[in-house]
């Protein structure tokens, strides 16, 4: 006679897994794994490679070449910080900033992109901004308590190419400084590369930084 006890034992023994179930599992795993290879691994890549030939499509897909020969793909950098002669707007910091570039606002590694990973807790975070907050004071001659946040702060992928309207207005003097441009002409020329909200109502309105480089160059062709 079996016990309540034997019955609740047998409850909770495991069951064997068999060799049949094994490889049904197995099987399946394996046929998951192809068709997404496929699904995500060919078929997107080439509908969106697909997408990339379409008229209208197809320059902009493989990125525009710009006066200055750098590329309107990937907004870097065009020089690293030089407070006494800088003539360009800058982008936002980067991690794929060269090692000697004064606290990563030199330019981007176009090759690669990424950000620091760094919580906002991060002491080496608060010493990086810290560092740019300086070198930006210094580089534009402004209050360091002025500065934007986009300026101090790298984006995820440390390659983006917009910047605040902030910050590019913090950067007007110091370029109408140099190329001796009217500041008047300058501000004209960021409100040419100003973009605003998505739709209207989607993101901030933001700088294109190699448009508006670009721009300094027939403004002001002795520029280097």
């Amino acid at each position: 006679m079996t016990t309540v006890q034997e019955l609740g034992t047998e409850a909770s023994a495991p069951s064997a897994v068999s060799g049949t179930q094994v490889r049904r599992q197995l099987g399946a795993s394996v046929r998951v794994l192809l068709v997404l290879t496929v699904l995500c691994g060919v078929l997107y890549p080439a509908a969106i490679w697909g997408v990339s030939r379409l008229p209208g499509l197809h320059a902009n897909a493989e990125g525009s070449v710009l006066p200055n020969g750098g590329s309107s793909l990937i907004g870097i950098d065009p020089v690293p910080a030089e407070p006494a002669a800088d003539p360009w707007f800058h982008t936002r910091p980067s991690a794929s900033a060269p090692d000697d570039a004064v606290a990563s606002l030199g330019p981007a590694d176009a090759t690669t992109s990424g950000g620091t990973n760094l919580g906002p807790r991060a002491e080496d975070l608060a010493a990086a901004v810290q560092e740019r907050r300086a070198a930006i004071a210094a580089r534009d001659g402004v209050d360091p308590a002025t500065i934007p946040p986009d300026a101090l702060t790298a984006s995820a992928s440390g390659l983006d190419p917009h910047i605040s309207p902030a910050y590019a207005a913090q950067q007007v003097p110091r370029v109408a400084r140099v190329t001796g441009l009217p500041e008047d002409r300058v501000r004209a020329l960021v409100a040419d590369a100003t973009d605003g909200r998505t739709l209207g109502v989607l993101g901030e309105p933001r700088v294109d930084v190699p448009e508006l480089n670009a721009s300094l160059v027939p403004a002001a062709p002795g520029i280097r």
